[in-house]
């Protein structure tokens, strides 16, 4: 493999990882702002914010955080084939279905950076109460989906790797 594609597997996979471990830390975040609405409900008065505050957290949680859990391979996979498969054919099959999550992701990158787009060209809200402003939680998004494609490239490329007999 050119060294390109090698330094580039690593840079993501690096980068993916570090941003991973960040956060695996925005649990305590999202526990905090839920235990706070639920003492605040409870002593004080109620606050309008926590809720939908917590469903942000939990979205940039989930998003920035999927692509980390693609390399660490936690996403679900029937293991009643593949684990008799030989390693060249287990890469065969990864990297088809990697192609059809590519173009997934794609699809995705594409509808969600046309949603912030609206969202920053109209000042969109959420509807409720508090109405927050629905382009930040939506730039997250897209950055995590760009992520998840990145690994997915990188997976890709390993798979071609090992199909060629090397590994990366």
């Amino acid at each position: 493999m050119p060294g390109f594609l090698i330094t580039y597997v690593r840079a993501v996979e690096a980068f993916n990882h570090r941003v991973g471990r960040i956060m695996m830390y925005m649990i305590f975040a999202l526990m905090a702002v839920l235990l706070w609405g639920a003492v605040s409900r409870a002593w004080f008065s109620p606050q309008i914010w926590t809720d939908e505050m917590g469903q942000f957290l939990l979205m940039g949680y989930f998003m920035l955080g999927g692509a980390y859990s693609l390399q660490l391979g936690s996403a679900v996979r029937m293991d009643l084939l593949y684990s008799r498969w030989s390693d060249r054919t287990r890469a065969v099959v990864d990297a088809i279905t990697i192609l059809t999550l590519l173009v997934y992701l794609g699809v995705l990158l594409w509808g969600g950076i046309e949603s912030t787009q609206y969202a920053l060209e109209y000042g969109e809200r959420r509807r409720g109460i508090w109405q927050p402003y629905m382009a930040p939680i939506k730039i997250i998004m897209c950055i995590g989906i760009l992520m998840m494609l990145l690994q997915c490239t990188a997976f890709l490329i390993r798979d071609i790797a090992k199909l060629r007999g090397r590994e990366i």
